[in-house]
């Protein structure tokens, strides 16, 4: 399947997504003060923005220690066998597990990253024994506990702005 190009960003798009990347909470009133646009026109391409998959959802970011305990932990895999199925099948089992927050096929000594949440070391253990020690395909797993968050985020670097083109189609 074709991969498909990048759309076009001018530099109030970049400024666009870059600021609800960080807060998409605020009004379409907030967000045309600071791009230089009506909300109907921030609006617009917002809906543009959604309509190329650009954002793909919108979701409330909670602090995980204002709930109560919370451990979050990093655990590095590697599979036993590493067929197409057997690599469709760990990627299915990590995106039904609503502990796993986040998941990634990476290259070197291990072929996955996985972020964890869990209500408690005990937690976090049971978690880790059902998730990877009951695989008969993960020859190895290891996972560290994080003390402390120093940074935590999802926002993406943005390509520079492409220039304008009229809309005629002339350059």
């Amino acid at each position: 399947m074709p991969e498909t190009p990048p759309p076009r960003l001018d530099t109030i798009d970049v400024l666009l997504l870059d600021l609800l990347q960080h807060d998409a909470g605020r009004t379409l009133h907030e967000l045309g003060e600071q791009v230089g646009l009506s909300p109907s026109a921030v609006q617009r391409r917002i809906a543009r923005y959604r309509e190329d998959g650009l954002i793909t959802g919108q979701v409330a970011v909670l602090d995980p220690h204002r709930l109560g305990p919370t451990i979050l932990a990093t655990v590095l895999v590697t599979l036993d066998q590493e067929s197409f199925e057997h690599h469709r099948a760990f990627a299915e089992r990590m995106r039904a597990d609503p502990q796993v927050q986040q998941c990634y096929r990476v290259a070197g000594p291990w072929d996955y990253v996985v972020v964890l949440a869990a209500r408690s070391m005990r937690d976090c253990g049971r978690l880790g024994d059902r998730l990877f020690k009951a695989d008969d395909n993960i020859r190895r797993y290891e996972t560290l506990v994080a003390f402390d968050t120093i940074k935590a985020g999802l926002a993406l670097p943005l390509p520079a702005p492409q220039p304008s083109q009229p809309r005629d189609g002339r350059p």
